[in-house]
């Protein structure tokens, strides 16, 4: 049986999980935690296999957190489940001691297949991401799936709105209140519209976005 501590901000996602991984019976979520210091302060006292860990979290985020876990509890096993997907977040993670990634839109078996591969002291990666860093070795492009990232329709109904809520001159707690949601989650829309379309500043995505015909001017 691998013992798991989960540790998400959102008790939303901790439900799911929860509830995805209840039918596997090797399996055993034994603690939660909703940010990296409750997990650290709790562990001592907690036995797990396995942590699996988001990266966006307030008080102490992924990478802080497996940087500490790596210090303070160096047998302990790091999964990150995250939605982040660029190579500079996974390549941080990763060199600070995380033994697997796998993007929170993976299919369940894939994170029960991560989840055994890490508690078995393998590293692994998700097919998703991995097929990402091929394209980026074979096109030679130096950006972390550059060529498929660059097309515009890539961009989700949810980032198209945010998007066009940006080029009408709202800020991001205003946006956060039009769409019912955290301020948090926007300044997470924005970094991944602003990677997705390897733009370097909202002045230039803007223009981007009207010259590919994703919002509509004001």
């Amino acid at each position: 049986m691998i013992r798991i501590f989960l540790v998400d901000d959102h008790a939303i996602v901790r439900e799911g999980l929860r509830a995805a991984l209840a039918t596997e019976p090797t399996l055993n979520i034994v603690a939660e935690a909703s940010n990296g210091q409750e997990l650290l302060d709790r562990l001592p006292t907690t036995q797990v296999d396995v942590v699996m860990l988001d990266m966006n979290m307030p008080i102490l985020d992924g990478l802080a957190t497996t940087q500490r876990l790596r210090e303070e509890f160096p047998n302990t096993r790091i999964l990150i489940l995250s939605m982040l997907n660029h190579e500079r977040n996974i390549g941080q993670v990763l060199d600070a001691g995380a033994h697997g990634y796998v993007l929170k839109n993976a299919d369940k078996s894939e994170i029960v297949a991560a989840l055994h591969a890490v508690a078995a002291g393998k590293s692994y990666l998700c097919s998703k991401l991995g097929l990402f860093m091929l394209r980026k070795v074979l096109n030679q492009t130096g950006n972390f799936g550059d060529e498929h990232l660059k097309k515009p329709g890539d961009l989700s109904n949810r980032e198209r709105e945010v998007l066009q809520l940006i080029a009408e001159g709202l800020t991001t707690n205003e946006i956060a209140d039009k769409l019912f949601t955290s301020k948090r989650t926007i300044e997470t829309h924005r970094q991944n519209i602003i990677e997705k379309t390897q733009v370097k500043n909202t002045a230039s995505l803007i223009k981007y976005a009207m010259e590919n015909g994703l919002i509509k001017e004001a």
